[in-house]
């Protein structure tokens, strides 16, 4: 099933090319239906937090100047994007005319791109085993890291680098039914493939980052976790088109917007 938002904040499951309103995210029908073409998508998903996990593919390890001895990790290595980061996905039927482009800088001269499969929590998480943290997944998602990656280098913490404005566009939707561990990302820069990356190439699976989070932070419902990136990261540049394509979910669309002026 895939559930999705739109409209100002109404939730709804997508039928074909019809929007079948519910009263909630995975809820019940209300009687409501709107054709999928005219309807503007917004982030599946009103997080109170956004955890990331970094460093959980081996050749995105390597690509990054790590040595697989000394530098794979025995934990998932954890950081934060705020929820100002979101940025709204492109309308499937109108990719490139719906949705929000992402900024670029001021600050940054090397804005780089993380294709990403994404989870939503579903239900409160805490102190949940890996064997059944699964059973607390609303549904999956695909998600575009968006780092400035000079930033990222210089500053202290990432905070600048990693949450700046729109750097998190997230969507088109929710898919509830779907291995996590069994399927394809990859991302495409104006056409041009970039990044292809499979789930179980992961170090740390899905199932154990969310009971691992939730030993130390409670997870709220519709909060997202971002499980990682495959190799192929690199940059971007103002206009450029990026589609990240998650398989059983499918692709998100977003651009990139005119380099920013110094505000002073």
């Amino acid at each position: 099933m895939k559930i999705l938002r739109f409209n100002g904040g109404r939730w709804g499951v997508l039928e074909g090319e019809l929007v079948l309103e519910t009263d909630g995210p995975g809820g019940n029908p209300t009687g409501r239906r709107y054709d999928l073409a005219s309807v503007r998508l917004l982030v599946p998903a009103t997080p109170s937090k956004i955890v990331c996990v970094g460093r959980n593919y081996r050749e995105h390890i390597r690509e990054m100047g790590h040595d697989f001895g000394h530098d794979l990790p025995k934990e998932p290595g954890l950081f934060l994007k705020a929820p100002n980061t979101l940025a709204h996905p492109g309308n499937p039927m109108d990719p490139w005319n719906t949705g929000d482009a992402v900024p670029y800088p001021f600050f940054t001269e090397e804005l780089h791109y993380e294709g990403e499969l994404a989870v939503v929590v579903g239900d409160r998480m805490r102190n949940v085993p890996p064997e059944k943290a699964l059973d607390h997944v609303l549904g999956y998602t695909v998600a575009v890291d968006i780092t400035a990656r000079d930033a990222q280098k210089k500053d202290l913490q990432w905070v600048r680098a990693k949450s700046a404005d729109k750097f998190l566009p997230l969507g088109p939707w929710l898919e509830t039914d779907l291995d996590p561990q069994n399927v394809w990302i990859r991302t495409y820069v104006n056409g041009e493939l970039r990044q292809e990356g499979h789930t179980s190439q992961m170090i740390f699976s899905v199932a154990e980052i969310l009971s691992y989070i939730s030993t130390f932070m409670t997870l709220e419902p519709l909060d997202v976790v971002l499980t990682g990136t495959p190799e192929g990261v690199g940059a971007l540049k103002p206009g450029d088109r990026l589609e990240v394509a998650v398989e059983g979910i499918g692709t998100l669309h977003t651009r990139i917007g005119p380099k920013e002026a110094r505000p002073w």
